[in-house]
């Protein structure tokens, strides 16, 4: 799951005193940004292993701090309490630290076994990533059809609103052809690593762009 990740977010954002949609496509990959930091760091780790499964060749044998359950769960209070304390939102705040969350539930639906409840066994993951003809229409299908509903509750409210979605789309359909089409890599390397921090960070501010250019719709 990659794009996936940012569905919750686009859906929670359509929500009345939901944080800004920048401060949850953050959310969604909280963890992800997380556990590449932590990977150059050599506090968690992971290795390129073909055919792990069919789609990806990660193999994510230690990410207790990041892909625990209990770890997520210890992200998405943080989160939530940086947005109370800066905004006194606590309703934006219990939304936030949700989003948060949803990236570990998400995660277990595609990952071969490798999520924890606590940091250690047992290993958990439905393995979609082994059922192409499954998996990827579905991410194209809670990303596309959660923009598709965020699109809905929201109107425009600048005249660069239409570009920034667009560019928001054509951003994330990219990152995703790039994840699953291309070349496999040899070894799990620090350019991997900065490369995917820098994919969440743009597709975050293109998504900050993008809430910053609508308003929900009045009910």
């Amino acid at each position: 799951m990659f794009i996936g990740h940012f569905a919750p977010a686009m859906v929670a954002a359509t929500y009345p005193k939901a944080p800004g949609l920048g401060t949850l496509f953050v959310a969604g990959q909280l963890l992800d940004f997380g556990f590449f930091g932590l990977a150059l760091a050599g506090v968690e780790k992971f290795r390129i292993t073909p055919e792990i499964t069919k789609m990806v060749p990660l193999d994510l044998y230690h990410m207790p701090y990041t892909h625990s359950l209990l770890a997520s769960a210890v992200w998405a209070l943080g989160f939530a309490l940086l947005i109370w304390l800066f905004t006194g939102n606590r309703i934006g705040a219990m939304i936030g630290g949700l989003v948060v969350l949803s990236h570990w539930v998400l995660d277990l639906l595609v990952h071969a076994p490798d999520l924890t409840l606590a940091g250690s066994p047992p290993k958990m993951g439905f393995t979609l990533w082994d059922y192409p003809l499954i998996e990827m229409p579905l991410e194209l299908a809670i990303t596309f059809g959660a923009l598709a509903f965020f699109v809905a509750r929201t109107r425009p409210i600048a005249p660069s609103s239409k570009f920034v979605l667009v560019l928001l789309a054509i951003l994330l359909a990219t990152f995703q052809a790039v994840n699953w089409f291309a070349q496999e890599p040899e070894a799990a390397t620090m350019g991997m690593m900065i490369t995917a921090l820098i994919a969440f960070t743009v597709a975050s501010v293109a998504a900050f762009l993008v809430g910053k250019t609508r308003m929900l719709k009045q009910v």
